[in-house]
C-alpha cells in the first residue's frame, strides 16, 4: 500500500511517524516549503536569535531514511481522484541524507541533504491531505506594494529579514496572537512599532473585558503602540510601502506593513467546480477524519469538521489538534478505524513575557446561564479567571495569565463538572509552579473567595 502525505507540518509528520509505527505501508511526504518538518510555532526565535533554524528540526535529517519515509520537496499542482494520481511540478525532486556509521556515532551536524530528480506524478492508495495554512490578506489596496506581508511559512521569516534590514518603523495590522509576536520579534531588532486593534483592547473578541485590559496593559508596558478601535483603510506608497491610512484618518509612516488578521485553510489549489472533494470554508470531514472521496482524508489547519464536537469549532488551526489528527488517522490506516477526540479545549500562548492558558469555555462576554470567578493580584500581573454553570455550579472553563496551571488537573475538573466550590476548595492542585519560579501563595482561591 502506498499512502502519500501532502504537508510536512505536525499533522501530516505525525500522521507518518504513527503509520510507521504500526505499517509496513510504503509513505510519501509531498512538500513544498521546506525540506524537512520543522517546528512553526518557533520561528519568531529564529529571527530574535534565540535558535537556528536546524535547531527547529525535531529530527536528524538521517531519521526519514532510517524510517523509511520518502521525502519530495514539490508543488502540487493537481490531483486526480478518480485515477489517484497526484501532478507535482516538474521541479519536484526527493531528499534524502544518509550519515556515515562515523557521523552516526560522532553526531555531527549534517552535510547537504541530497536531491534528486523524480517523476511529477505519484499514484496512491491512500491520500492524506495535510495542507494548512495560509495567511489572510485582506483586500486592503496597495497591499502589493514591498514591504506588505504576512507571517506564516518559512518564506515569510525569509521575506521579513529582507524587509526588515535598516527599518526605522513597522505597523501591525491583526489584534491576535500572531501579530504579538511579529512585534516582539521586531521589538528585539530596535523597531518602533504600532498595533492596529480594531476592538476595544488587545484581542478583545477573545479575551472577557479584565484579561484584555491586562494584556493591553504589559504590551504597552514593552512599548508597543497600540491604536484601539483602529484599522488600516488603504496602504500608501509608490514601489514599498511608504505609510498607511487608518480608518481614523490618521497617517502613519512606516516602512513594513504587517498582515495578521488570521489564517484560513490552504485550500485554494484544490478548489474545482468538477471536483468531487467536498469543500467549504475547509476540508470537509467526518468524525473519522474521512473527506467525501473514499481513500482521502484531511488533517490539520485545512479541515472543516462536519459536525463540530461539543465545545469545538468547525475549524481549528491549533498545533496540539493537528497533532492528534495525526495519530488518529494513523490508527484508521492501520485497520483501527478511530474518531477524532480533541478532549476539552486548550490554548495557551505568550505575549512577550506574560503567558496565557485556556481551557474549555470561557469567551469574550459571558453566555446567559454561566457565571464567572476573577481574579487578579493587586501587584503583579497575574489573573484567573473560571467560569461555571448558574445551576448546576459545574466549571466550564479557565484563564491563566502570568502563572501556569496544571492541563490534566483543569481537563478533568471540566470532564467530571466539578463545582466552582470544589474547585476553590482544591485549587492548589492546578498550581503549576516550574524549579526556580517564585511561588505563588495568592493562588489558593479559597481564602480569597471566602473574604468576598
Amino acid at each position: 500500500m502506498h499512502i502519500v502525505i501532502i504537508g510536512n507540518g505536525i499533522a501530516g509528520i505525525t500522521a507518518a511517524r504513527h503509520i510507521r509505527k504500526h505499517s509496513d505501508a510504503r509513505i510519501t511526504v509531498i512538500s513544498k516549503e521546506t525540506d524537512h518538518f520543522f517546528s512553526r510555532t518557533a520561528l519568531m526565535y529564529v529571527y530574535m536569535g534565540h535558535q537556528k533554524y536546524e535547531h527547529l528540526k525535531p529530527y536528524e535529517d538521517w531519521f526519514w531514511a532510517k524510517n523509511r519515509i520518502e521525502l519530495v520537496r514539490g508543488t502540487v499542482e493537481a490531483i486526480d481522484f478518480s485515477q489517484k494520481v497526484v501532478q507535482l511540478s516538474s521541479d519536484a525532486c526527493s531528499i534524502t541524507y544518509k550519515p556515515s556509521w562515523l557521523e552516526r556515532l560522532t553526531k555531527v551536524a549534517p552535510k547537504q541533504a541530497t536531491k534528486e530528480a523524480v517523476t511529477s506524478q505519484f499514484s496512491y492508495d491512500k491520500l492524506i491531505l495535510a495542507t494548512g495554512s495560509v495567511p489572510r490578506m485582506g483586500d486592503w489596496k496597495g497591499r502589493e506594494l514591498e514591504g506588505v506581508q504576512g507571517l506564516y511559512s518559512f518564506q515569510d521569516l525569509e521575506l521579513l529579514e529582507h524587509n526588515t534590514a535598516g527599518l526605522r518603523r513597522a505597523v501591525i495590522a491583526g489584534g491576535g496572537l500572531i501579530g504579538v509576536e511579529l512585534a516582539e520579534m521586531l521589538h528585539t531588532r530596535h523597531i518602533d512599532v504600532t498595533l492596529l486593534v480594531r476592538e476595544k483592547s488587545y484581542w478583545n473578541s477573545v479575551l472577557p473585558d479584565e484579561e484584555s485590559e491586562l494584556v493591553s496593559k504589559h504590551l504597552q508596558k514593552r512599548g508597543i503602540e497600540l491604536r484601539f478601535n483602529t484599522e488600516i483603510k488603504e496602504i500608501k506608497g509608490t514601489k514599498r510601502v511608504e505609510r498607511v491610512e487608518t480608518s481614523k484618518r490618521e497617517s502613519i509612516e512606516c516602512q513594513l506593513v504587517g498582515l495578521t488578521i488570521g489564517v484560513a485553510p490552504n485550500i485554494s489549489f484544490l478548489a474545482s467546480a468538477s471536483s468531487p472533494l467536498k469543500i467549504n470554508k475547509g476540508i470537509v470531514v467526518n468524525e473519522y477524519l474521512e473527506t467525501s472521496v473514499p481513500d482521502v482524508y484531511a488533517i490539520g489547519d485545512c479541515v472543516e469538521h462536519h459536525t463540530p464536537l461539543e465545545g469545538r469549532k468547525p475549524i481549528e488551526q491549533i498545533w496540539y489538534t493537528g497533532r492528534i489528527m495525526g495519530e488518529t488517522v494513523a490508527q484508521t490506516l492501520c485497520g483501527k478505524r478511530t474518531a477524532y477526540q480533541p478532549g476539552v479545549f486548550f490554548n495557551s500562548a505568550k505575549f512577550f513575557d506574560l503567558e496565557y492558558q485556556t481551557y474549555g469555555e470561557v469567551p469574550a462576554k459571558l453566555p446567559e446561564g454561566i457565571e464567572t470567578f476573577y481574579w487578579q493580584h493587586p501587584d503583579k500581573e497575574v489573573a484567573v479567571r473560571i467560569n461555571y454553570r448558574a445551576d448546576t455550579k459545574a466549571v466550564t472553563g479557565f484563564n491563566a495569565l502570568g502563572t501556569r496551571l496544571r492541563h490534566a488537573v483543569c481537563e478533568a475538573w471540566i470532564k467530571e463538572k466539578k463545582t466552582i466550590d470544589h474547585v476553590l476548595h482544591n485549587f492548589p492542585q492546578a498550581n503549576f509552579d516550574p524549579e526556580f519560579f517564585e511561588k505563588l501563595p495568592s493562588l489558593s482561591l479559597q481564602s480569597l473567595a471566602s473574604r468576598e
